[in-house]
């Protein structure tokens, strides 16, 4: 497995090695031995799975302390633009997102530690997105920061984009109270 840590403190670029041969390949998509560099006390309890058409975009979403989550996301099958936004106060990078293509040929994964809200476009049809999460889903603690804000500048290149009823009514990041800190 190799891994190196973004430009965004605290956020890993995730690569498993593969062993690929005429019958397909295998690799581990988690071994909790490995991961020891994210921090000794980060452990996943829940797992989650989404399908989506192409052109759906999800988030950017987050939960609040104390529920808040750390997630290590990945595609099954097809393709997304994954981002990520610092959403940490004191981070320097607050404000500043990663974009990354993950899908089902490069295998690449992301975490995400608490303190930064996710959110991604499906570039695939019958796209699943799997991710693990350091907390339970709280709803109450759920907030989502509005998707195309044009001050954050995400590049989703989606003109007309399949939306939840919350993400069109995600909050405008000048708006945006964060209650993370670093």
């Amino acid at each position: 497995m190799h891994y190196e840590e973004s430009r965004l403190k605290g956020l890993f670029i995730i690569q498993p090695r593969v062993f690929a041969d005429s019958r397909g390949y295998f690799f581990e998509s988690y071994n909790r031995s490995k991961l020891d560099f994210l921090a000794p006390d980060v452990s996943f309890v829940q797992d989650n799975q989404s399908m989506s058409s192409k052109g759906v975009i999800r988030g950017l979403h987050f939960q609040n302390p104390p529920h808040e989550q750390g997630k290590l996301v990945s595609v099954l099958k097809g393709a997304v633009l994954d981002v990520a936004l610092d959403i940490r106060k004191n981070s320097p990078t607050y404000g500043q997102f990663l974009a990354i293509e993950l899908n089902e040929e490069n295998k690449t994964q992301l975490y995400l530690p608490p303190g930064f809200a996710h959110g991604f476009k499906t570039l695939a049809d019958n796209t699943i997105f799997a991710y693990k999460c350091t907390n339970y889903y709280n709803k109450e603690s759920e907030g989502c920061i509005l998707w195309n804000d044009p001050t954050l500048g995400i590049p989703w290149n989606e003109p007309d984009p399949i939306l939840s009823e919350k993400d069109k009514e995600g909050v405008p990041f000048l708006d945006f109270l964060s209650k993370f800190v670093i």
